[in-house]
């Protein structure tokens, strides 16, 4: 089971395969050239599972050269599996060499090519590759799929967030319809490192189960690190940058210290137990450790409708619902505009009033853009109480 070792370990090759060749280097040899190797291959393994693969467990041998070190490995694909081996068996049909700085950049590093120096074999190459007449056609063409699926994996093509949903069964497509909105937001940032948090995994309180959406968005953004945060524990989906965390959403002060520790992030999703005052509690204690030009996003805002949920059907403006609270960070967008008067107080969004850039509101779904909001308003001289219609006298009709 991955640890948090485990993924910091993929976060710290994440920031390396930004550095310079000499750097990147340098930092594989100090992390350790085998255990850098590992860690790459088993994320590969990964990412392979969204290709076509062969129809039985297929090994391909896999060689990462660092300076004189070049350690070997085996992927075993096909058949439903992914699996890492140290050591490669020279049985084996298909292989993959390349160097492991090269390597790194394939994996974790920005859009680009990263294969010049890769190279693919089938054994025995002077025999026809594909021969259905070959008493190993089948073999061999199996260990043909397989590279595939490897380099396929290592190309890194963005599958859209609608496949992905359905690849692992999240109900942000087919439940909801929220996944085409989700990507016109967070299309720009899926190249970054982004920090992301849901709240909310799944699966009640097997510990097994759950992690669609989060395994959704691991694959969605291949360099980004996914937590999940959940009332029970859920350590049986842990996996390399995917780490399940076990706490309450209505406790604010828990969740200010898991932003503090975690954060800042890019992106927070509450997809939770969507309760009103869950709602409220989470956004004013994780909003100001969403870093700026990141996004809050707010699920099934339709419990702001539902008494039992603690909302409002009566008074669609009440403060203590979540759409309430929303209408008044939009009131908020144009803070610069209104005139304060004492016997009013505060607006419920007073706080967040300058750190809010954007609200964009879809059925039952809401996305915050945190940014600098200090635009000035009107001039001062135009009078905000007075007709307009006053400053000017309509000319006089003609007999």
């Amino acid at each position: 089971m991955p640890t948090d070792a485990t993924t910091a370990l993929e976060t710290t090759l994440i920031r390396l395969s930004e550095r310079s060749d000499a750097d990147i280097a340098a930092g594989l040899a100090e992390l350790g050239v085998a255990r850098c190797a590992e860690a790459l291959l088993r994320e590969t393994a990964d990412r392979a599972r969204l290709f076509p693969e062969p129809a039985a467990k297929t090994p391909v041998a896999v060689r990462l050269r660092l300076g004189e070190e070049q350690p070997a490995y085996t992927i075993t694909l096909g058949g439903g599996t992914g699996e890492v081996a140290q050591g490669a068996d020279e049985a084996v049909r298909a292989r993959l060499t390349q160097d492991l700085v090269e390597f790194l950049r394939a994996v974790y590093g920005t859009p680009g090519r990263h294969d010049a120096t890769r190279e693919l074999l089938v054994t025995e190459p002077d025999r026809p590759v594909l021969d259905p007449a070959d008493p190993d056609h089948a073999e061999r063409a199996a260990a043909v799929t397989a590279l595939y699926q490897l380099v396929g994996a290592l190309s890194r093509p963005h599958r859209s967030l609608n496949e992905l949903a359905v690849r692992f069964r999240s109900d942000k497509w087919g439940g909801h319809w929220y996944t085409p909105h989700y990507d016109r937001y967070f299309a720009p940032l899926r190249d970054q490192a982004v920090n992301l948090l849901e709240i909310g995994i799944g699966g009640y309180d097997d510990p097994d189960q759950g992690g669609a959406s989060l395994r959704m968005w691991k694959h969605y953004f291949p360099r980004g690190t996914v937590h999940g945060l959940d009332v029970y524990e859920k350590r049986g989906i842990a996996e390399p940058r995917l780490e399940p965390l076990l706490g309450d959403q209505s406790d604010g002060p828990y969740l200010a210290a898991l932003a503090l520790e975690r954060g800042p992030f890019d992106i927070v999703i509450d997809d939770g137990s969507h309760l009103n005052e869950h709602v409220l509690t989470s956004f004013r204690a994780l909003f100001p450790q969403v870093r700026p030009g990141g996004l809050y996003v707010i699920e099934d805002t339709q419990t702001a409708y539902w008494p039992g949920w603690g909302g409002n059907e009566r008074d669609l403006n009440d403060p203590a619902t979540s759409m309430g609270f929303v209408k008044a960070l939009v009131d908020g967008l144009n803070h610069q505009e209104r005139t304060p008067t004492g016997d009013a107080g505060p607006s419920p969004a007073a706080h967040w009033e300058r750190s809010i850039g954007a609200v964009h509101v879809h059925h039952n779904l809401v996305v915050v853009e945190k940014s600098v909001n200090t635009e000035q308003g009107a001039p001062s001289w135009v009078p905000r109480d007075v007709d307009p219609r006053s400053w000017y006298t309509a000319p006089e009709r003609g007999e």
